[in-house]
This record gives structure tokens, C-alpha cells and sequence, in this order.
């Protein structure tokens, strides 16, 4: 029981998903439950993953799929479909985290001046178009492994929705957090966290991870984690560079590059 409250505090923290009244009281709350729920995160990409995967499906299969060798606009009808479904559920959560950094990280070189830029609730011209080339990044790719074959895509769909959200963990138990302590939602996650969590968030992968290696083959499952991971380091790279830390933006950008990266890297396996 004490497992299931945990994974309902990473839902109702990570998405819009409705946990409230009666059940959200038996939940409950506090910072040390938070930093326990951590290790559940990328069981939170299993409910994204499964809106992305019955949204693309079924506008699949709405349009007719692909007919003969004409694939046309299905695969990115459905690949727009599916990622406005997975913003609606998350609430552009990490999307927002992704345009928060790059103004920071863009817009300034101090420092200081880049968290107090992050801080800001605007967006400027670096988040911005951040956040343009994000979205189009996925979309290609997702239209791109469409018209390779619905499997392929919901099978990348699956795997790169659960492990992009373990690796925001890494950053949290390499880097300390230097957000605004009296005000981040992210605070509680910044205390070391242990080897256990980081087991249990990594069994909440196998099982996504197995069904790509299934469906698409050992060396797709290689090259998709490998591009994952590479984008997930570039990005604990910049802020220990630049931030010396990491705040509650961090994560959400980190899970965003994590996730392009895992198409692409599918992607290319698959060209090949």
C-alpha cells in the first residue's frame, strides 16, 4: 500500500491526471513521501506512454494507415494527435522546464543571471525556439517511425516515454540542487537519493525496454538507449558547466532531450 501511495504522489505531481478528493487524502503528503515517489517516475512514462500509444493507434486506424506504398500524411496526423494527448496529460511540464533552460542557459553567462532568467515564468526567443525545434524534432521522428510501421512506432513510443524519465533521476544523484530552496516544487527531490530508488525506477524500464528488443530488434534497443543516454549526459554536462547544479527545470529538459534522443536513435538503427 505504502508502494501504491507513493506512485500516486509521482502521478498527481507529474501529471494532470485526476488524483484528488477521497483518494488524494489517502495519498497524502510530505517531503520525505516525495522523495520516495522519485523512484516510481518512470512508472509515471507508462501512463504517458500508454495515452501516446492509443492516440496514435487509434488516428491510425481512423485515417485507414498507410495503404500500398503511398504513406501520405497518416503518420503525422497521428504523430501531432499523440503529442498534443501527452501535453494535455503531462501539462507541457517538461516542455516548460526545456524553454525555462535554454532561456537561462542562452540568455545569459553568469550563473546567477541564467537561474534568475529560469526563474522568470516568461518565454523568451531562446525557449522559445527551443521549444519549436523540440516539438519538430519529435514530430518528425514519430512520423518517421509511422511510416516505417505502426509497431515501430509504438513500440519507440513505449520505451522512450518510461526511460527518459530515469534519467533525470542520474542528474538529481550527481548534481545538488541550487533552485530557490523556500519556493521550488523540486526541492524535496534535490537529498541524495539512494540505490534502491534507482533500482526500483530502472525495473519500471525493463519491461517497456524488453517490448522494443522485441518487437524491433537487440540492436534498435542498443542504439535508442545509447542516443537516450548520450542526450541525457550532454545535458548533466551543461549544468554542472554552467549552473554547478541542477534545478527543477533541469529534469523536465533533461527528460525531453532523453526522449528525442531514444527516437532518433531508433530511428537510425532502424535505416540501417
Amino acid at each position: 500500500m505504502q508502494a501504491l501511495r507513493h506512485y500516486l504522489l509521482a502521478v498527481q505531481f507529474f501529471t494532470r491526471l485526476p488524483v484528488t478528493g477521497r483518494l488524494a487524502a489517502w495519498v497524502g503528503y510530505s517531503p520525505a513521501m516525495l522523495r520516495a515517489s522519485s523512484a516510481h517516475f518512470p512508472g509515471v512514462g507508462w501512463l504517458v506512454a500508454a495515452v501516446a500509444i492509443a492516440i496514435y493507434a487509434a488516428l491510425w486506424q481512423a485515417l485507414g494507415g498507410p495503404q500500398g506504398g503511398s504513406q501520405g500524411f497518416v503518420p503525422l496526423v497521428a504523430a501531432v494527435g499523440s503529442t498534443i494527448a501527452t501535453v494535455l496529460v503531462t501539462g507541457g511540464f517538461h516542455e516548460d522546464g526545456l524553454a525555462d533552460v535554454a532561456d537561462g542557459l542562452g540568455g545569459a553567462y553568469r550563473r546567477e543571471r541564467a537561474l534568475e532568467i529560469m526563474k522568470d515564468s516568461r518565454i523568451g526567443a531562446f525557449g522559445a525556439m527551443a521549444l519549436v525545434l523540440a516539438l519538430a524534432a519529435k514530430l518528425a521522428l514519430l512520423a518517421h517511425l509511422g511510416s516505417l510501421g505502426l509497431t515501430c512506432v509504438l513500440a519507440a513510443l513505449a520505451g522512450g516515454h518510461v526511460l527518459s524519465r530515469l534519467w533525470p533521476l542520474a542528474v538529481v544523484r550527481a548534481l545538488p540542487h541550487v533552485g530557490d530552496t523556500a519556493t521550488s516544487k523540486s526541492k524535496p527531490l534535490a537529498d541524495q537519493i539512494t540505490g534502491a530508488a534507482l533500482a526500483a525506477a530502472a525495473l519500471w524500464c525493463f519491461l517497456p525496454l524488453a517490448l522494443v528488443w522485441q518487437a524491433l530488434g537487440a540492436h534498435v534497443l542498443i542504439a535508442a538507449v545509447l542516443a537516450s543516454a548520450l542526450g541525457a549526459a550532454w545535458m548533466l554536462w551543461r549544468f554542472a558547466r554552467r549552473l554547478q547544479g541542477f534545478t527543477g527545470d533541469c529534469l523536465g529538459a533533461t527528460q525531453q532531450v532523453a526522449e528525442i534522443g531514444f527516437y532518433l536513435g531508433a530511428a537510425i538503427a532502424l535505416a540501417r
